[in-house]
Protein backbone atom coordinates (compact mmCIF):
# COMPACT_ATOMS: atom_id res chain seq x y z
CA UNK A 1 0.00 0.00 0.00
CA UNK A 2 0.79 3.85 -0.70
CA UNK A 3 1.64 5.45 2.36
CA UNK A 4 0.66 8.43 1.99
CA UNK A 5 0.22 10.07 5.84
CA UNK A 6 1.46 13.46 6.51
CA UNK A 7 4.14 12.04 9.17
CA UNK A 8 5.95 8.82 8.55
CA UNK A 9 4.36 6.43 6.53
CA UNK A 10 3.51 5.74 3.72
CA UNK A 11 3.76 4.80 0.33
CA UNK A 12 0.41 3.32 -0.88
CA UNK A 13 0.37 -0.45 -0.81
CA UNK A 14 -0.89 -0.54 0.56
CA UNK A 15 1.25 -1.65 -2.01
CA UNK A 16 1.87 -4.08 -0.49
CA UNK A 17 3.54 -11.29 5.03
CA UNK A 18 3.42 -13.61 7.72
CA UNK A 19 5.18 -11.56 10.14
CA UNK A 20 7.65 -13.45 12.15
CA UNK A 21 9.26 -10.91 14.68
CA UNK A 22 7.90 -8.84 17.70
CA UNK A 23 4.91 -7.31 16.90
CA UNK A 24 2.65 -5.67 19.62
CA UNK A 25 0.22 -4.81 20.68
CA UNK A 26 -1.70 -3.11 22.04
CA UNK A 27 -3.92 -2.83 25.26
CA UNK A 28 -4.00 0.70 26.31
CA UNK A 29 -3.95 0.61 30.19
CA UNK A 30 -4.25 3.20 32.28
CA UNK A 31 -0.34 3.50 32.80
CA UNK A 32 0.76 5.38 30.20
CA UNK A 33 4.38 3.58 29.88
CA UNK A 34 2.42 -0.11 29.74
CA UNK A 35 1.90 -0.34 25.67
CA UNK A 36 5.28 0.93 24.70
CA UNK A 37 8.07 -1.19 25.15
CA UNK A 38 10.14 0.16 22.44
CA UNK A 39 11.05 -2.67 20.35
CA UNK A 40 10.98 -5.17 23.66
CA UNK A 41 9.15 -8.19 23.93
CA UNK A 42 5.29 -6.60 23.69
CA UNK A 43 2.30 -6.88 24.93
CA UNK A 44 -0.25 -8.20 22.64
CA UNK A 45 -4.01 -8.71 22.78
CA UNK A 46 -6.03 -11.32 21.45
CA UNK A 47 -7.96 -11.08 18.31
CA UNK A 48 -9.85 -14.38 18.77
CA UNK A 49 -13.59 -14.00 16.76
CA UNK A 50 -15.64 -13.80 19.88
CA UNK A 51 -13.02 -12.59 22.99
CA UNK A 52 -12.22 -9.63 24.45
CA UNK A 53 -9.02 -8.52 25.87
CA UNK A 54 -10.71 -7.71 29.11
CA UNK A 55 -12.42 -10.47 31.89
CA UNK A 56 -14.40 -8.21 33.36
CA UNK A 57 -17.84 -6.52 32.05
CA UNK A 58 -16.56 -4.17 28.89
CA UNK A 59 -17.30 -0.47 29.02
CA UNK A 60 -19.56 -0.08 26.15
CA UNK A 61 -20.94 3.02 24.35
CA UNK A 62 -19.40 6.38 23.17
CA UNK A 63 -17.67 8.24 20.57
CA UNK A 64 -14.03 7.91 19.41
CA UNK A 65 -12.76 10.51 17.88
CA UNK A 66 -9.43 10.10 15.74
CA UNK A 67 -7.20 12.46 14.14
CA UNK A 68 -6.13 11.22 10.74
CA UNK A 69 -3.49 13.66 8.17
CA UNK A 70 -5.65 12.51 5.15
CA UNK A 71 -9.33 12.70 4.47
CA UNK A 72 -11.27 9.78 2.95
CA UNK A 73 -11.84 10.47 -0.49
CA UNK A 74 -13.26 6.88 -1.74
CA UNK A 75 -14.63 3.68 -0.63
CA UNK A 76 -14.07 1.63 -3.82
CA UNK A 77 -12.27 -1.13 -2.48
CA UNK A 78 -10.86 -2.49 -5.89
CA UNK A 79 -9.65 1.00 -7.45
CA UNK A 80 -8.06 2.28 -4.22
CA UNK A 81 -4.62 2.10 -2.26
CA UNK A 82 -3.46 4.37 -0.28
CA UNK A 83 -3.81 4.33 3.58
CA UNK A 84 -5.96 7.68 4.04
CA UNK A 85 -8.82 5.24 1.64
CA UNK A 86 -7.63 1.79 2.86
CA UNK A 87 -8.10 1.79 6.39
CA UNK A 88 -11.67 3.49 6.55
CA UNK A 89 -12.24 0.71 3.93
CA UNK A 90 -11.32 -1.72 6.14
CA UNK A 91 -13.62 -0.81 8.81
CA UNK A 92 -16.88 -1.17 6.13
CA UNK A 93 -15.57 -4.10 4.59
CA UNK A 94 -13.73 -7.30 5.59
CA UNK A 95 -12.23 -10.47 3.71
CA UNK A 96 -12.62 -14.11 4.29
CA UNK A 97 -9.30 -13.77 5.95
CA UNK A 98 -7.10 -11.32 7.42
CA UNK A 99 -4.12 -10.89 9.37
CA UNK A 100 -3.89 -10.48 13.92
CA UNK A 101 -1.55 -8.09 14.93
CA UNK A 102 1.48 -10.28 14.78
CA UNK A 103 0.84 -10.51 11.11
CA UNK A 104 -0.14 -13.97 11.30
CA UNK A 105 -2.79 -15.43 8.83
CA UNK A 106 -6.30 -16.12 10.47
CA UNK A 107 -10.06 -17.20 9.07
CA UNK A 108 -12.35 -14.08 9.57
CA UNK A 109 -15.38 -14.10 7.24
CA UNK A 110 -14.68 -17.83 6.62
CA UNK A 111 -14.45 -20.39 9.98
CA UNK A 112 -11.98 -22.47 7.85
CA UNK A 113 -10.23 -22.57 4.65
CA UNK A 114 -8.09 -25.13 3.24
CA UNK A 115 -5.40 -25.37 0.41
CA UNK A 116 -4.67 -28.45 -2.28
CA UNK A 117 -1.18 -30.06 -2.08
CA UNK A 118 -0.12 -28.47 -5.46
CA UNK A 119 -1.26 -25.22 -4.53
CA UNK A 120 -4.46 -24.82 -7.06
CA UNK A 121 -7.12 -25.06 -5.09
CA UNK A 122 -8.39 -23.01 -2.37
CA UNK A 123 -11.37 -23.84 -0.44
CA UNK A 124 -13.64 -21.55 1.76
CA UNK A 125 -16.54 -22.20 4.61
CA UNK A 126 -18.41 -19.45 5.49
CA UNK A 127 -19.52 -18.56 9.15
CA UNK A 128 -23.34 -18.88 10.20
CA UNK A 129 -25.38 -15.81 10.73
CA UNK A 130 -23.31 -13.62 8.47
CA UNK A 131 -24.80 -10.77 7.74
CA UNK A 132 -24.57 -7.21 6.02
CA UNK A 133 -25.00 -4.36 7.86
CA UNK A 134 -28.87 -3.38 6.38
CA UNK A 135 -29.09 -7.11 7.92
CA UNK A 136 -29.54 -8.99 4.83
CA UNK A 137 -27.56 -12.55 4.90
CA UNK A 138 -23.89 -13.13 3.64
CA UNK A 139 -24.26 -15.60 1.17
CA UNK A 140 -21.18 -17.63 -1.28
CA UNK A 141 -22.58 -15.49 -3.89
CA UNK A 142 -21.52 -12.55 -2.60
CA UNK A 143 -18.06 -13.53 -1.85
CA UNK A 144 -18.01 -14.74 -5.88
CA UNK A 145 -19.08 -11.67 -6.87
CA UNK A 146 -16.85 -9.58 -4.83
CA UNK A 147 -13.72 -11.77 -5.91
CA UNK A 148 -15.22 -11.35 -9.94
CA UNK A 149 -15.45 -7.28 -10.05
CA UNK A 150 -11.76 -7.41 -8.21
CA UNK A 151 -10.81 -9.76 -11.04
CA UNK A 152 -12.43 -7.55 -14.12
CA UNK A 153 -11.56 -4.28 -12.32
CA UNK A 154 -7.80 -4.92 -11.42
CA UNK A 155 -7.07 -1.74 -10.00
CA UNK A 156 -4.07 -0.70 -8.10
CA UNK A 157 -3.88 -3.97 -5.78
CA UNK A 158 -5.41 -6.54 -8.52
CA UNK A 159 -5.37 -10.30 -7.91
CA UNK A 160 -1.88 -11.28 -9.51
CA UNK A 161 -2.83 -14.63 -9.34
CA UNK A 162 -4.12 -16.83 -12.46
CA UNK A 163 -7.80 -17.74 -11.68
CA UNK A 164 -8.82 -20.58 -13.42
CA UNK A 165 -12.55 -20.95 -11.52
CA UNK A 166 -14.40 -19.43 -8.44
CA UNK A 167 -17.72 -21.29 -8.12
CA UNK A 168 -19.90 -21.61 -4.81
CA UNK A 169 -19.41 -25.93 -3.57
CA UNK A 170 -22.26 -25.88 -1.55
CA UNK A 171 -24.32 -22.60 0.05
CA UNK A 172 -21.90 -22.35 2.42
CA UNK A 173 -18.17 -23.02 0.27
CA UNK A 174 -16.57 -21.05 -1.87
CA UNK A 175 -13.90 -22.71 -4.15
CA UNK A 176 -11.18 -21.01 -5.90
CA UNK A 177 -8.81 -22.68 -8.33
CA UNK A 178 -5.75 -21.38 -10.25
CA UNK A 179 -4.45 -21.89 -13.14
CA UNK A 180 -0.82 -22.26 -11.71
CA UNK A 181 0.67 -22.25 -8.14
CA UNK A 182 0.73 -18.22 -6.65
CA UNK A 183 1.93 -18.62 -3.17
CA UNK A 184 1.61 -15.26 -1.93
CA UNK A 185 -2.53 -15.85 -2.65
CA UNK A 186 -3.74 -16.69 0.64
CA UNK A 187 -1.89 -13.65 1.95
CA UNK A 188 -3.27 -11.44 -0.86
CA UNK A 189 -6.71 -12.49 0.35
CA UNK A 190 -6.88 -10.97 3.60
CA UNK A 191 -5.69 -7.60 2.77
CA UNK A 192 -8.31 -5.05 2.19
CA UNK A 193 -9.26 -5.07 -1.29
CA UNK A 194 -10.37 -8.15 -1.05
CA UNK A 195 -13.64 -7.31 1.02
CA UNK A 196 -16.67 -8.96 0.26
CA UNK A 197 -19.75 -6.75 -0.97
CA UNK A 198 -23.21 -7.54 -2.01
CA UNK A 199 -23.48 -9.56 -4.94
CA UNK A 200 -24.83 -6.99 -7.55
CA UNK A 201 -23.91 -4.07 -5.25
CA UNK A 202 -27.75 -4.71 -3.84
CA UNK A 203 -29.19 -3.94 -6.97
CA UNK A 204 -28.10 0.02 -6.64
CA UNK A 205 -25.49 1.22 -8.93
CA UNK A 206 -21.66 1.21 -8.15
CA UNK A 207 -21.77 5.21 -7.78
CA UNK A 208 -24.54 5.21 -5.52
CA UNK A 209 -23.42 1.62 -3.32
CA UNK A 210 -19.98 3.37 -2.72
CA UNK A 211 -21.29 6.59 -1.29
CA UNK A 212 -23.38 4.11 1.16
CA UNK A 213 -21.27 1.53 1.44
CA UNK A 214 -22.73 -1.91 2.89
CA UNK A 215 -20.38 -4.11 4.39
CA UNK A 216 -19.94 -6.79 7.01
CA UNK A 217 -17.02 -4.78 9.23
CA UNK A 218 -17.72 -3.57 12.57
CA UNK A 219 -18.74 0.36 11.19
CA UNK A 220 -21.33 2.19 9.05
CA UNK A 221 -20.57 5.06 7.34
CA UNK A 222 -23.14 7.64 8.76
CA UNK A 223 -21.89 11.06 7.21
CA UNK A 224 -18.93 11.79 5.53
CA UNK A 225 -17.20 14.77 3.89
CA UNK A 226 -14.52 13.33 1.43
CA UNK A 227 -12.41 16.73 2.27
CA UNK A 228 -13.08 16.79 5.90
CA UNK A 229 -14.56 14.75 8.37
CA UNK A 230 -15.86 11.09 8.53
CA UNK A 231 -18.38 9.62 11.02
CA UNK A 232 -18.93 6.23 11.16
CA UNK A 233 -21.63 4.26 13.67
CA UNK A 234 -21.76 1.13 14.84
CA UNK A 235 -23.22 -2.15 12.85
CA UNK A 236 -26.03 -3.91 14.46
CA UNK A 237 -25.39 -7.20 12.88
CA UNK A 238 -21.69 -7.55 13.34
CA UNK A 239 -21.11 -10.92 13.64
CA UNK A 240 -18.54 -10.45 16.44
CA UNK A 241 -21.26 -10.73 19.32
CA UNK A 242 -21.04 -7.68 21.45
CA UNK A 243 -18.85 -5.61 18.84
CA UNK A 244 -17.81 -2.85 18.66
CA UNK A 245 -18.28 -1.74 22.06
CA UNK A 246 -17.78 1.85 21.11
CA UNK A 247 -21.05 3.79 19.40
CA UNK A 248 -19.59 5.72 16.86
CA UNK A 249 -16.32 6.23 15.44
CA UNK A 250 -15.36 9.86 13.58
CA UNK A 251 -12.45 10.08 11.61
CA UNK A 252 -11.14 13.77 12.16
CA UNK A 253 -9.36 15.15 9.48
CA UNK A 254 -5.62 17.23 11.41
CA UNK A 255 -3.34 17.83 8.09
CA UNK A 256 -0.61 19.26 10.67
CA UNK A 257 1.74 17.08 13.21
CA UNK A 258 1.57 19.90 15.70
CA UNK A 259 -2.07 20.61 15.64
CA UNK A 260 -2.95 16.82 16.15
CA UNK A 261 -0.23 16.47 19.23
CA UNK A 262 -2.29 19.44 20.58
CA UNK A 263 -5.68 18.23 19.97
CA UNK A 264 -4.19 14.82 21.39
CA UNK A 265 -2.98 16.85 24.85
CA UNK A 266 -6.01 18.47 25.36
CA UNK A 267 -8.66 15.72 24.78
CA UNK A 268 -10.14 16.72 21.50
CA UNK A 269 -9.68 13.33 19.86
CA UNK A 270 -8.81 10.24 21.81
CA UNK A 271 -6.05 8.84 19.20
CA UNK A 272 -3.95 10.30 16.18
CA UNK A 273 -3.32 8.10 13.37
CA UNK A 274 0.22 9.57 12.60
CA UNK A 275 2.31 10.57 15.25
CA UNK A 276 5.76 11.80 14.13
CA UNK A 277 8.75 10.13 16.07
CA UNK A 278 10.31 13.13 18.09
CA UNK A 279 6.84 13.45 19.47
CA UNK A 280 6.67 9.77 20.40
CA UNK A 281 8.29 10.16 24.25
CA UNK A 282 6.86 13.74 24.75
CA UNK A 283 3.28 11.84 24.34
CA UNK A 284 4.44 8.77 26.39
CA UNK A 285 5.04 10.67 29.48
CA UNK A 286 2.39 13.18 28.77
CA UNK A 287 -0.12 12.84 32.21
CA UNK A 288 -2.91 12.08 30.24
CA UNK A 289 -1.16 10.53 27.00
CA UNK A 290 0.32 7.20 25.96
CA UNK A 291 2.11 5.79 23.12
CA UNK A 292 0.54 2.32 21.70
CA UNK A 293 3.29 0.59 19.30
CA UNK A 294 3.96 -1.83 16.59
CA UNK A 295 6.68 -3.42 14.45
CA UNK A 296 5.78 -2.62 10.91
CA UNK A 297 6.08 -3.34 7.52
CA UNK A 298 6.94 -0.36 6.60
CA UNK A 299 10.40 0.97 4.89
CA UNK A 300 11.20 4.88 4.69
CA UNK A 301 13.10 5.26 1.36
CA UNK A 302 14.63 7.76 -1.10
CA UNK A 303 13.10 7.05 -4.22
CA UNK A 304 15.43 7.93 -7.42
CA UNK A 305 13.17 8.62 -10.97
CA UNK A 306 15.33 6.08 -13.23
CA UNK A 307 13.33 8.14 -16.41
CA UNK A 308 15.52 11.47 -15.16
CA UNK A 309 18.67 12.04 -16.63
CA UNK A 310 20.74 11.94 -13.75
CA UNK A 311 19.29 9.03 -11.90
CA UNK A 312 19.02 6.68 -14.74
CA UNK A 313 22.76 6.49 -14.25
CA UNK A 314 23.67 3.14 -12.16
CA UNK A 315 27.23 5.15 -10.88
CA UNK A 316 25.03 8.18 -9.63
CA UNK A 317 22.47 6.36 -7.55
CA UNK A 318 25.22 4.36 -5.81
CA UNK A 319 27.12 6.94 -5.29
CA UNK A 320 24.41 8.82 -3.25
CA UNK A 321 23.81 5.56 -1.40
CA UNK A 322 27.41 5.87 0.14
CA UNK A 323 27.10 9.27 0.61
CA UNK A 324 24.47 8.92 2.92
CA UNK A 325 24.98 7.91 6.43
CA UNK A 326 21.83 5.45 6.85
CA UNK A 327 22.68 4.70 10.33
CA UNK A 328 23.43 8.37 11.26
CA UNK A 329 20.25 9.05 9.97
CA UNK A 330 18.37 6.89 11.97
CA UNK A 331 19.67 7.56 15.22
CA UNK A 332 19.77 11.12 15.17
CA UNK A 333 15.65 10.70 13.80
CA UNK A 334 13.47 8.10 14.89
CA UNK A 335 14.55 8.43 18.70
CA UNK A 336 14.66 4.39 19.17
CA UNK A 337 12.16 3.63 17.40
CA UNK A 338 13.51 2.09 14.07
CA UNK A 339 15.97 0.22 13.01
CA UNK A 340 18.61 1.23 10.36
CA UNK A 341 17.75 -0.53 6.60
CA UNK A 342 19.96 -2.83 4.79
CA UNK A 343 17.20 -4.63 2.71
CA UNK A 344 13.84 -3.41 0.96
CA UNK A 345 11.79 -5.71 3.18
CA UNK A 346 11.28 -4.65 6.92
CA UNK A 347 12.69 -7.42 9.08
CA UNK A 348 9.28 -8.23 9.96
CA UNK A 349 8.82 -9.83 6.71
CA UNK A 350 10.07 -13.16 5.89
CA UNK A 351 13.07 -13.19 3.45
CA UNK A 352 13.76 -9.67 4.34
CA UNK A 353 17.97 -10.52 4.47
CA UNK A 354 18.43 -7.58 6.16
CA UNK A 355 20.95 -9.09 8.43
CA UNK A 356 23.27 -10.58 5.16
CA UNK A 357 23.01 -8.06 2.57
CA UNK A 358 25.98 -6.27 1.39
CA UNK A 359 24.71 -2.67 1.19
CA UNK A 360 25.98 0.10 0.21
CA UNK A 361 27.25 1.50 3.56
CA UNK A 362 28.59 5.46 4.38
CA UNK A 363 31.98 5.77 2.63
CA UNK A 364 32.38 9.40 0.90
CA UNK A 365 35.80 8.59 -0.69
CA UNK A 366 34.02 5.21 -2.35
CA UNK A 367 31.19 7.61 -2.90
CA UNK A 368 33.29 9.90 -4.85
CA UNK A 369 35.16 7.66 -6.96
CA UNK A 370 31.84 6.13 -7.92
CA UNK A 371 30.74 9.41 -9.44
CA UNK A 372 33.49 9.92 -11.35
CA UNK A 373 32.54 6.54 -12.83
CA UNK A 374 29.20 8.22 -13.76
CA UNK A 375 28.04 10.82 -17.25
CA UNK A 376 28.40 13.49 -14.51
CA UNK A 377 31.71 13.27 -12.63
CA UNK A 378 31.57 17.37 -11.65
CA UNK A 379 28.11 17.17 -10.22
CA UNK A 380 24.82 18.23 -10.88
CA UNK A 381 21.75 20.34 -9.73
CA UNK A 382 18.56 18.53 -9.03
CA UNK A 383 15.25 18.57 -7.01
CA UNK A 384 14.11 16.32 -4.20
CA UNK A 385 10.26 16.50 -3.93
CA UNK A 386 8.90 15.90 -0.20
CA UNK A 387 5.27 16.47 1.07
CA UNK A 388 5.07 19.33 3.72
CA UNK A 389 3.51 19.01 7.28
CA UNK A 390 5.83 16.07 7.68
CA UNK A 391 9.00 17.01 10.38
CA UNK A 392 10.72 13.88 10.42
CA UNK A 393 10.66 13.90 6.50
CA UNK A 394 11.37 17.32 6.45
CA UNK A 395 14.84 16.87 8.70
CA UNK A 396 15.64 13.40 6.36
CA UNK A 397 15.48 15.81 3.38
CA UNK A 398 18.06 18.43 4.79
CA UNK A 399 20.17 15.33 5.75
CA UNK A 400 20.28 13.83 2.32
CA UNK A 401 20.76 17.52 1.00
CA UNK A 402 23.96 17.31 3.13
CA UNK A 403 25.26 14.25 2.01
CA UNK A 404 24.92 15.57 -1.72
CA UNK A 405 26.25 18.45 -1.56
CA UNK A 406 29.47 16.75 0.33
CA UNK A 407 30.26 15.40 -3.22
CA UNK A 408 29.15 17.22 -5.47
CA UNK A 409 25.35 17.04 -6.02
CA UNK A 410 23.66 20.20 -5.54
CA UNK A 411 19.47 19.08 -4.21
CA UNK A 412 16.93 21.97 -3.81
CA UNK A 413 14.43 20.80 -1.29
CA UNK A 414 11.01 21.33 -2.93
CA UNK A 415 8.30 20.65 -0.05
CA UNK A 416 4.53 20.60 -1.16
CA UNK A 417 1.36 19.92 0.26
CA UNK A 418 0.73 16.20 0.47
CA UNK A 419 -2.03 15.90 -2.39
CA UNK A 420 0.10 17.65 -5.09
CA UNK A 421 2.55 15.72 -3.90
CA UNK A 422 1.02 12.27 -5.06
CA UNK A 423 -0.05 14.22 -8.37
CA UNK A 424 3.47 14.92 -8.71
CA UNK A 425 4.95 11.15 -8.37
CA UNK A 426 2.34 9.44 -9.82
CA UNK A 427 3.24 11.64 -13.05
CA UNK A 428 6.70 10.99 -12.89
CA UNK A 429 7.17 14.52 -12.26
CA UNK A 430 10.24 14.24 -9.81
CA UNK A 431 13.92 13.53 -9.87
CA UNK A 432 13.76 11.78 -6.27
CA UNK A 433 11.53 12.03 -3.64
CA UNK A 434 11.09 10.69 -0.07
CA UNK A 435 8.57 8.42 0.77
CA UNK A 436 7.98 4.71 2.11
CA UNK A 437 7.11 1.58 1.12
CA UNK A 438 4.21 -0.62 2.78
CA UNK A 439 3.46 -4.11 3.04
CA UNK A 440 -0.87 -4.49 2.41
CA UNK A 441 -0.39 -8.36 3.05
CA UNK A 442 1.71 -10.89 5.06
CA UNK A 443 4.24 -12.01 2.39
CA UNK A 444 7.20 -10.47 0.92
CA UNK A 445 5.91 -10.49 -2.63
CA UNK A 446 3.18 -7.60 -1.12
CA UNK A 447 6.23 -5.06 -1.01
CA UNK A 448 8.55 -6.36 -3.26
CA UNK A 449 5.88 -7.31 -6.79
CA UNK A 450 4.87 -3.36 -5.92
CA UNK A 451 8.38 -1.98 -6.49
CA UNK A 452 10.25 -4.31 -8.78
CA UNK A 453 7.88 -5.28 -10.89
CA UNK A 454 7.78 -2.57 -14.09
CA UNK A 455 4.74 -3.57 -15.78
CA UNK A 456 2.52 -3.71 -12.89
CA UNK A 457 0.08 -0.56 -11.28
CA UNK A 458 3.09 1.59 -9.69
CA UNK A 459 5.86 0.72 -12.69
CA UNK A 460 8.20 -0.02 -9.89
CA UNK A 461 6.71 2.37 -7.10
CA UNK A 462 7.14 5.08 -9.95
CA UNK A 463 10.79 4.69 -10.28
CA UNK A 464 10.15 2.71 -13.92
CA UNK A 465 13.15 0.89 -12.31
CA UNK A 466 13.76 -2.28 -14.72
CA UNK A 467 16.03 -5.21 -14.52
CA UNK A 468 14.88 -8.52 -16.49
CA UNK A 469 16.74 -10.75 -13.74
CA UNK A 470 15.10 -9.09 -10.89
CA UNK A 471 11.48 -9.35 -12.83
CA UNK A 472 12.34 -12.91 -13.30
CA UNK A 473 13.36 -13.61 -10.01
CA UNK A 474 10.04 -11.90 -9.19
CA UNK A 475 7.71 -14.22 -10.87
CA UNK A 476 9.85 -17.30 -9.24
CA UNK A 477 9.27 -16.10 -5.67
CA UNK A 478 5.58 -15.79 -6.54
CA UNK A 479 5.58 -19.61 -7.74
CA UNK A 480 7.87 -21.01 -5.70
CA UNK A 481 6.62 -22.92 -2.26
CA UNK A 482 7.77 -21.15 0.78
CA UNK A 483 10.84 -22.90 2.34
CA UNK A 484 14.99 -22.76 1.09
CA UNK A 485 14.43 -22.42 -2.32
CA UNK A 486 12.27 -19.27 -1.98
CA UNK A 487 14.53 -17.44 0.99
CA UNK A 488 17.43 -18.08 -1.99
CA UNK A 489 15.22 -16.47 -4.64
CA UNK A 490 14.16 -13.13 -2.66
CA UNK A 491 18.48 -13.44 -1.58
CA UNK A 492 19.29 -12.90 -5.02
CA UNK A 493 16.81 -10.14 -5.84
CA UNK A 494 17.25 -7.96 -2.66
CA UNK A 495 21.37 -8.02 -3.28
CA UNK A 496 20.60 -7.03 -6.53
CA UNK A 497 18.11 -3.95 -5.28
CA UNK A 498 20.98 -3.15 -2.72
CA UNK A 499 23.93 -2.78 -5.61
CA UNK A 500 21.80 -1.07 -8.33
CA UNK A 501 19.79 1.26 -5.67
CA UNK A 502 16.32 2.23 -7.33
CA UNK A 503 15.41 3.46 -3.69
CA UNK A 504 17.77 3.60 -0.96
CA UNK A 505 16.06 1.88 2.30
CA UNK A 506 16.50 4.53 4.92
CA UNK A 507 15.18 2.94 8.53
CA UNK A 508 11.90 0.62 9.26
CA UNK A 509 9.74 2.68 11.94
CA UNK A 510 7.82 1.32 14.66
CA UNK A 511 4.21 2.24 13.86
CA UNK A 512 3.17 4.54 16.71
CA UNK A 513 -0.01 5.72 17.54
CA UNK A 514 -0.55 8.77 20.15
CA UNK A 515 -3.78 7.89 22.83
CA UNK A 516 -5.58 9.18 25.34
CA UNK A 517 -4.79 7.28 28.92
CA UNK A 518 -8.85 6.94 29.26
CA UNK A 519 -8.80 4.26 25.99
CA UNK A 520 -8.40 0.71 26.38
CA UNK A 521 -7.99 -2.33 23.79
CA UNK A 522 -6.33 -0.37 20.58
CA UNK A 523 -4.80 -2.90 18.24
CA UNK A 524 -2.15 -1.72 16.05
CA UNK A 525 -1.51 -3.59 12.97
CA UNK A 526 1.63 -4.02 11.25
CA UNK A 527 0.49 -2.45 8.26
CA UNK A 528 -0.31 0.59 10.26
CA UNK A 529 -4.52 0.25 10.34
CA UNK A 530 -6.31 -0.48 13.82
CA UNK A 531 -8.73 -2.36 14.76
CA UNK A 532 -11.46 -0.74 16.83
CA UNK A 533 -13.85 -3.22 17.69
CA UNK A 534 -12.72 -3.97 20.91
CA UNK A 535 -11.62 -0.42 21.71
CA UNK A 536 -13.17 1.22 24.82
CA UNK A 537 -13.28 4.28 26.45
CA UNK A 538 -13.01 4.54 30.44
CA UNK A 539 -16.08 6.78 32.04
Amino acid sequence: MLELNASLRKPLWVGTLAVLLLVLVAGCSGSKNAPDQNNGAQQSTNQGANQSANTDKPAVGGTFVYGRPASVTSFDLHNEITSNNAFAIDKVFESLVTFDSKGKIVDWLAKSHSISDDGLTYTFVLRDGLKFSNGTDVTVEDAIFSLQRHLKVGGPLAIAAKVDTIKAKDSKTLVIKLKEPYTPFISELSNFSNGILPNNFGGVSEKEFFKKPVGTGPFVVEKWDPAGDLTFTKNPYYWQEGKPYIDKLVYKLIEDDSQAINQLKAGEVDAVESLALQNANEIKQGADTTVVTNGSWVTEQLFFNTLDKHFSDVHVRRALALALDREGLTKALTFGYAQTANSLLPTAIPYNSNDTIKALNFDINAAKEELAKSAFPKGFMTKLLVASGDSTRAQEAQIIQAAGKAIGINIEIESIELATFRERFFAYDFAVMLNSGQADSPDANSIIAFQTDPKGFSKSYWTHYTNNEVTKLLYEGQKTLDGKDRAEIYSKLLQTLADEVPYIPLYYPDILKGVRSSVNNIVVLPNGSVRFEEVQIKK
